[in-house]
């Protein structure tokens, strides 16, 4: 059991993440920062995951008996970046892509605690069945994926019709690799 004496402050408004360390039974607050997550074209998937992940965590000038946690989740096909959709018809091709194919998912966490950033990636190949235009089309229209990386949450529709198995993590591709952040935590 993790027994952390120090506050948790989650960099993230995401309701995966929050509902993530809640299932992890950590006490945390959610605070938010403005953060340029635009990164170096040179980077592969899991280097800009965590160069994100540091950007946002290195935006706090935390207490030093804070921890920071900060995540970026990157969705990887054929070595195509697919970030998070501008607009429907961006959805429609991000699925397009996904459709009958694998693609890989990079969440990037930092931690940061007493001035130190330790940070970290993980990995897990999603294999998806093959989708026609009339299940894009609803998928957008009911679940609204504006604000997921590659246009698509496992946790919903897409992932209980669509997602056939996963190679890694499932949390991770949720946005919040816990099994590895539970080790990081274990060491402070």
């Amino acid at each position: 059991m993790l027994k952390l004496t120090a506050p948790i402050i989650l960099a993230s408004k995401s309701p995966r993440r929050q509902e993530l360390l809640n299932l992890m039974g950590l006490k945390f607050a959610v605070e938010l920062k403005d953060v340029d997550e635009s990164y170096p074209e040179t980077l592969s998937a899991p280097e800009i995951a965590v160069y994100i992940a540091e950007k946002k965590a290195t935006a706090f000038n935390a207490n030093p008996d804070q921890i920071i946690i900060t995540a970026d989740t990157i969705v990887a096909i054929k070595g195509e970046i697919l970030g998070k959709p501008k607009d429907y018809s961006e959805a429609q091709q991000m699925l397009r892509k996904l459709s009958g194919n694998k693609h890989q998912v990079y969440t990037g966490v930092s931690i940061n605690y007493k001035g130190k950033i330790t940070s970290f990636y993980d990995q897990t190949e999603v294999f998806c069945r093959p989708l026609n235009e009339e299940e894009i089309n609803y998928y957008i229209d009911n679940f609204q994926p504006f604000d997921k990386a590659g246009s698509y949450g496992v946790q919903d529709w897409f992932g209980l019709t669509v997602v056939e198995r996963v190679n890694g993590s499932y949390t991770n591709v949720m946005g919040l690799p816990t099994e590895k952040l539970y080790q990081y935590l274990l060491e402070i």
